[in-house]
């Protein structure tokens, strides 16, 4: 979610490095080396999200320019698809284009749609989107933030306010709520993720703000990320056999942080082959155990969003905010397209 009011307009190419890598633990020295440096690879993006490894190159979205962004090595930073969130007529502001980006099971570009307010694939003749779903109940969605497939082909995907251009308080808002959603294999779609949360103030609360979501390899854990400004945090819920989930429980409080004072919180995460969950957070990317020790952060310093796995599974892309970064790993992601 981006809460800048005067960024940049066009992506181009840069280099350098920025931050730094802070070490809790010396289990983090197993998937970063001492020497790992996080490397820019494009800047004046207006505000970057959603990124996905996709034919040799890594597409992210601007979502304010509706566009989607393509980095490729030795060729740099140029335009995949635009418009990429919303094709209306009728100019708008907000943010309107995609957002969280990924592949289905045969390797086709899914997309979150803002403006269009739906989630859709991209088709091979790189124009043509197929809604795979685009309302609940009759409802259209808010405006879908981020998605992932399991390896039966089950969708799931956040719907917050984000893109309507006044959020919860749109007057084209149709649902009474943000939600989670699970889309079937046969395209049946359904709310997940409504077991009460437990906070640290002894409040249980459904969550309010669903961002990011992610699986863990064995498929038996669903991770959201809240966006709440209150109660910004990582959410972890069972999921049953049939795909929809059954408890839910904070994984990573995100207020609770030694009185961190960084800019950002939890908005988008991916997971590596060892389960260990690569969450934003306070001033970059949180590093944790499946059993939710932080092993470290990649400090970015600035409000980051989403991140991705790409080259050989090894290499951690990253979205911060005006810019796309990336880090080497020691470890290998999860990458859509190639669960386990």
């Amino acid at each position: 979610m981006n809460n800048n009011t005067n960024p940049p307009m066009m992506a181009r190419n840069a280099t350098g490095t920025l931050g730094s890598i802070q070490r809790t633990d010396s289990a983090l020295d197993e998937l970063l080396a001492k020497d790992a440096k996080i490397e820019i690879l494009a800047e004046n993006i207006q505000w970057a999200e959603g990124p996905v490894w996709y034919q040799g190159g890594l597409n992210f979205s601007d979502v304010p320019q509706n566009v989607i962004y393509r980095f490729e090595e030795g060729k740099g930073v140029s335009v995949f698809l635009k418009p990429s969130g919303y094709t209306g007529t009728v100019p708008r502001g907000g943010e309107p284009g995609s957002n969280g980006l990924t592949l289905d099971n045969d390797g086709r570009l899914v997309m979150c749609q803002h403006g269009n307010r739906q989630v859709a694939r991209l088709e091979s003749d790189g124009k043509t989107f197929t809604p795979l779903a685009s309302a609940f109940e009759g409802k259209k969605f808010n405006s879908p933030n981020d998605l992932c497939f399991d390896s039966k082909g089950r969708l799931y995907f956040t719907d917050p306010s984000y893109g309507l251009e006044k959020r919860d308080a749109d007057p084209k808002r149709e649902m009474d709520g943000n939600y989670v959603y699970l889309r079937t294999t046969d395209g049946k779609l359904m709310r997940i993720c409504q077991s009460p949360i437990k906070y640290a103030d002894g409040q249980s609360i459904p969550v309010k703000f669903p961002n990011g979501v992610a699986l863990s390899p064995d498929e038996k854990w669903l991770y959201i990320c809240a966006s709440d400004p209150v109660r910004p945090a990582v959410l972890k819920y069972e999921v049953l056999p049939d795909g929809t989930t059954g408890n839910g429980s904070l994984f990573f409080d995100a207020t609770q942080r030694g009185g961190v004072k960084r800019p950002g919180g939890p908005d988008g995460m991916k997971v590596d082959v060892k389960g260990n969950i690569w969450t934003s957070g306070p001033g970059g990317f949180w590093i944790f155990t499946p059993e939710g020790k932080h092993l470290g952060t990649i400090v970015t310093n600035t409000q980051s969003a989403n991140c991705a796995w790409g080259d050989d599974g090894s290499t951690f892309y990253m979205c911060c905010n005006h810019q796309l970064c990336r880090i080497k790993t020691k470890t290998k992601g999860i990458v859509p397209g190639k669960r386990m």
